[in-house]
């Protein structure tokens, strides 16, 4: 079988931050790497964390002006981190933003989780709030300065 795109990334090179993973037609796959892969201390997205991550950044980004060009949000299996999935229409810069908006509003999250109602969601009691909001806030300070140049997966 071909091997795929995402497997033909050195993993032992790849640090925090938001890659473009690849570009099919339209549709812009985003990396979004919030824990080191294969890392020595075994830190990991804590599963409570990352469905509650995935609540928050699915609702958020579908409420607002690219709302109609966002494809997925969904986290990745190794638990490292999130895929972005995008129409072109919105630029690089444009998703950057967006996803530093996003955890801003993750980060400073109160109140009642969109979706974690028995009928909203097929394991609606495993939610972590106050780790979703420490994820959000590590990963401001490694896109504070994040720009579409470091976008691109190291060789």
């Amino acid at each position: 079988m071909k091997r795929i795109a995402s497997f033909s990334v050195n993993h032992d090179k790849l640090e925090k931050g938001m890659y473009i993973s690849r570009i099919d037609g339209d549709i812009v796959t985003y990396d979004i790497r919030m824990k080191k892969p294969n890392n020595p201390k075994n830190d990991y997205l804590e599963n409570g964390t990352m469905h509650t991550f995935e609540h928050l950044f699915a609702t958020y980004v579908r409420n607002t002006k690219f709302a109609n060009n966002v494809i997925y949000v969904g986290p990745m299996g190794c638990r490292t981190g999130f895929y972005f999935l995008t129409r072109d229409s919105i630029s690089h810069n444009e998703a950057l933003s967006l996803i530093k908006d996003t955890f801003e509003f993750i980060k400073n999250f109160e109140g009642e989780i969109p979706g974690t109602k028995r009928e909203e969601c097929g394991n609606y009691k495993e939610h972590n709030l106050q780790g979703a909001k420490s994820t959000a806030e590590n990963m401001l300070s490694i896109l504070e300065n994040w720009t579409e140049e470091k976008m691109t997966y190291e060789k």
